[in-house]
């Protein structure tokens, strides 16, 4: 995630090279075509009128593209608050309805290792890979994990597996039984709707009319402006029409808030964020931790 708010203008045209050499090829088409015409008495435009409707409707339809896919970002961003909540509440149950401390580390640790290993899962890594995730799991469980369709339930139900062994052992009341149970339940929630969002993407569709609608809008506009503007259609095809891509553009990066790219959420700063969180619940103080990393020299916050 971008954690800083400058940016240059000359990043943004690199960034989209492509398209601005394609709308100044396209206006300058325009401007030939409209002084070959000249030389043979014709006039060759396009009506304005027709295009300004295009136009309009162009821009609705990629801004309700842009629109969707940053309501997936920020529903991904509320689900990640959302556990980290339910992570800390996770831990105050534990360290409180747990009476055993070796089996209170146990599951505090393993809580860790889930979430580390969620990240690497939404992020299509693999946590046997992952140093964080390798530092919290026990020796079963990186032997069991990569027989598990779904490595993150796994690790939840061990989680419950033991607290429904606590309580069989009359170790854990049977109201904090049912406490705990609701607990990883939300944590489901959580999980279910990270997977949801990752496995289900904005269909092509969208996409691909909005890129093709707005290359024949960069043919037909300067040929609707080129008799009043001449050779200044140029820079304002490429102002009009890479304002349009550019809200195209937003959406496409916001689409998938789990991506590795600059613009996904930080969800290594906010799992560090749940490991220090619990391990303060088992007894260590912050100033013993290594101090989570912020935006790298980029501005960059993964």
């Amino acid at each position: 995630m971008t954690a800083q708010r400058s940016g240059s203008i000359f990043g943004l045209l690199q960034w989209q090279i492509r398209n601005v050499i394609f709308y100044v090829a396209a206006g300058t088409a325009a401007v030939g075509l409209y002084e070959l015409g000249k030389a043979y008495g014709v006039e060759i435009t396009v009506p304005v009128l027709p295009l300004s409707i295009v136009g309009g409707a162009l821009g609705i339809f990629v801004s309700f593209r842009s629109n969707a896919a940053y309501d997936r970002w920020w529903e991904g961003r509320k689900l990640w608050g959302r556990l980290i909540n339910t992570s800390r509440h996770w831990a105050s149950q534990v360290a409180q309805y747990v009476r055993d401390p070796q089996k209170r580390e146990e599951m505090i640790k393993r809580h860790i290792a889930y979430v580390h290993t969620l990240r690497c899962a939404l992020r299509v890594q693999d946590p046997l890979k992952d140093p964080d995730c390798q530092a919290w799991l026990t020796d079963v469980e990186k032997e069991e994990l990569p027989d598990q369709s779904n490595p993150t339930h796994y690790l939840l139900n061990r989680q419950l597996h033991d607290a429904t062994a606590l309580a069989d052992a009359e170790q854990l009341d049977p109201f904090r039984l049912q406490s705990m149970d609701e607990s990883v339940r939300h944590l489901l929630d959580i999980q279910g709707g990270c997977e949801r969002i990752k496995k289900t993407p904005i269909p092509r569709g969208f996409a691909y009319i909005a890129e093709i609608l707005i290359q024949y809008f960069s043919f037909l506009f300067p040929l609707a402006i080129v008799a009043h503007l001449s050779l200044w259609v140029v820079p304002i095809n490429v102002l009009v029409c890479l304002a349009l891509m550019l809200i195209n553009e937003a959406g496409r990066v916001l689409e998938d808030p789990f991506t590795m790219f600059w613009n996904g959420l930080p969800l290594s700063n906010m799992s560090w964020t749940i490991e220090h969180n619990l391990r303060n619940r088992l007894g260590e103080p912050e100033r013993s931790l290594n101090p989570i990393p912020g935006p790298d020299e980029n501005g960059i916050l993964m």
